[in-house]
This record gives structure tokens, sequence and C-alpha cells, in this order.
């Protein structure tokens, strides 16, 4: 699946998608959400929810680097390997 692909989706299909298809990396808190990063392969995709209602907010895919940015300090890339 591509990223355009995903993006054609409505925000229930998309978490479906994630489920089935996306890898979880790290969790990352933001202006009181909690924000859940995965991989898809050829892209990434964030779960922004409000921890206290569970109310998910946003499902949004994406390609950019800069954007995996705010997870570097939690993301420890040899375990994304397998050797």
């Amino acid at each position: 699946m591509t990223l355009s692909q995903f993006n054609t989706y409505t925000g229930a299909a998309r978490l479906e998608i994630i489920e089935e298809l996306g890898n979880f990396i790290a969790f990352r808190g933001r202006r009181g959400y909690r924000i859940a990063l995965y991989d898809l392969g050829s892209f990434f995709a964030e779960i922004w929810s409000n921890p206290q209602t569970d109310y998910i907010s946003l499902v949004r895919g994406f390609e950019s680097k800069r954007a995996l940015e705010p997870y570097l300090t939690q993301i420890n890339l040899m375990e994304m390997f397998e050797w």
C-alpha cells in the first residue's frame, strides 16, 4: 500500500489498516494528546488520541523524515532490523 492509497480511506478505515499492517514503533505526547507511531513499510502513520477519553482525533500517514524527529530519543534503530 502506498501513502496516496492510505490517504484515500476514511479515518476508521485507516485505523483498521494500521491494526492489520502496521508495526508499532513508539509513543509520544503533545498538547494533551498521546500519539502512537507505526511503520507501514513505505510510509509511517500516527494515531492521535486523548488519553483521558480514548477519543481518536487524527489518523495520518506521512513519508517525511522530519516528522520522525520527535521520536528520535525513543527509537532504537537496531531493534528495527533482524540480525
